[in-house]
């Protein structure tokens, strides 16, 4: 039987997010994740292969990347140059075929778990180029008139900013799930993931002034887990005073990253 994902000591899963995962898992589909930056999209692959003990393989989606490019890649350009200086085995084609990390996760040994990170980035053909191979979970090599099947069904999650709308056929075959913003009690638990020890006063003011500044209107890029953690640890090396930070709010370049956004915090601060 499949062992099912309950969250790990470094990542705090909402029940609702555990239960997507565990879906997902056992109808042996991939898991389509969307969300705010700072969510954990990314992280939440690493934190399913820590707590079910399988290795983690990690596609990082860029504009140029081809769905081919994560099942082989056949490299000519070194053959006919091995060829050129009289090398043995250039008619052993497989040697000079590379599997991708697509492949790599079909033709592992024991079940892996694949992240194929921000695949809104790639051009609109992307996902639809991978249909046949997450549904059957093999492909055809024809330069070695091999195909590669899947020994151990990876479980497959696929985080999207939305940058670009996923095609049906595609989101057909995802189980989705979408990870809201953490309130503050899930932020609270966030915080204790990161931080050892941690003054509560402290941490009650820092969460109260990053939820105002998240609620002012005009911000255009709202600040992330990621920047809260980072900015509580410049409070406390700086030793700032609790008062201050409401007040003030010092390093405020450490949360926000647009100067529009920090004139918008001058202008509610000075209201």
């Amino acid at each position: 039987m499949q062992e099912l994902f309950s969250g790990s000591a470094g990542y705090v899963a909402s029940d609702e997010l555990m239960m997507a995962v565990n879906i997902a898992i056992t109808l042996e589909k991939p898991l389509l994740i969307k969300g705010e930056p700072g969510t954990g999209k990314t992280m939440l692959a690493a934190a399913i292969a820590e707590a079910l003990g399988k290795r983690l393989i990690v596609w990082n989606i860029k504009s140029t990347t081809k769905a081919a490019d994560g099942l082989y890649v056949y490299d000519v350009v070194q053959r006919l140059y091995d060829s050129q200086f009289g090398k043995e085995g250039v008619d052993n084609i497989r040697q000079y075929i590379r599997l991708g990390k697509l492949g790599e996760a079909f033709s592992s040994d024991e079940q892996v778990v694949l992240l194929i990170d921000e695949i809104d980035k790639a051009d609109l053909e992307f996902p639809n180029d991978l249909l046949w191979e997450l549904d059957q979970m093999e492909f055809f090599i024809p330069e070695t008139n091999e195909t590669v099947k899947s020994r151990h069904r990876p479980i497959v999650i696929i985080t999207s900013n939305a940058e670009k709308e996923l095609p049906d056929a595609f989101l057909r075959r995802c189980i989705f799930h979408y990870i809201d913003f953490p309130d503050r009690e899930q932020m609270k638990a966030i915080i204790g993931v990161h931080f050892d020890h941690i003054e509560e006063d402290l941490c009650e003011v820092a969460l109260k002034a990053f939820y105002e500044i998240r609620g002012l209107k005009d911000i255009e890029k709202k600040p992330s887990t990621s920047e809260l953690v980072d900015w509580l640890r410049a409070l406390i090396a700086g030793g700032v005073d609790q008062e201050t930070i409401l007040e003030k709010v010092p390093y405020a370049g450490v949360l926000l990253k647009k100067d529009k956004d920090l004139l918008t915090l001058k202008k509610s601060l000075k209201g």
